[in-house]
């Protein structure tokens, strides 16, 4: 006899989390999402389907494969999975469960989702973000993003949380984690001595690139 999975009939679709790295076309007109390992060569839009990403023929999820989208089933576990050097850009999706599904103790492995909300954590210097910026690597096709500022990353391809938003193949809602900008009292002087040589540092670098310019016109 052959044994079978349980089956589920919810009453409406699981809720789960996921940690992703948001992308952006190369020609700047879609926004979608790469997963961190498996299938992250394949980026997904809002709502998709799960291909088998060894190229079978089966659908996902496949009992005798590990394909299809995966997920947890704890918000705080999956921000957990942020804390890694890896991860340390990747931003949290949650995301609504569609089609059939394979429940584990952690999460689910399934073969239909639609993301829903985006958590953006904040830019490398600790402050809020307050867009994406292109974070120096991708896939073919596709930019990836990460969280930056406003400040840090200036002359880098990058959109507005709106902006990408609209650029999705659905309803999306995007969010800033983290805090926002502190107050003067909230400063310390160390902190000030340090953006204070990071300020001299581009100061020196434009005036360095400028001189060679006036030295070109010159020439």
């Amino acid at each position: 006899m052959r044994l079978r999975l349980p089956e589920e009939r919810p009453a409406r679709p699981p809720t789960g989390y996921k940690i992703a790295y948001p992308v952006l076309s190369q020609d700047g007109t879609r926004s979608g999402f790469t997963g961190v390992s498996l299938g992250g060569g394949s980026p997904y839009g809002v709502l998709d389907d799960a291909r088998c990403v060894y190229g079978r023929r089966h659908r996902a999820p496949a009992r005798r494969c590990d394909c299809g989208f995966h997920c947890l089933h704890s918000l705080t576990e999956t921000l957990g999975l942020t804390c890694a050097g890896a991860h340390r850009r990747a931003v949290v999706l949650e995301v609504t469960v569609l089609g059939s599904y394979i429940r584990y103790e952690r999460g689910l492995r399934y073969a239909r989702q639609r993301v829903r909300t985006v958590r953006v954590g904040p830019c490398p210097c600790g402050q809020r973000a307050t867009r994406l910026t292109d974070a120096g690597w991708g896939r073919p096709g596709w930019r990836v993003l990460a969280p930056d500022c406003g400040g840090c990353a200036l002359g880098l391809t990058g959109v507005t949380f709106a902006e990408f938003a609209g650029l999705a193949d659905g309803p999306l809602k995007v969010t800033a984690e983290g805090r926002g900008e502190r107050g003067a009292a909230d400063v310390t002087v160390p902190e000030l001595m340090a953006e204070a040589a990071l300020l001299q540092a581009r100061l020196d670098w434009f005036q360095g690139q400028l001189a060679k310019f006036t030295g070109r016109e010159q020439l």
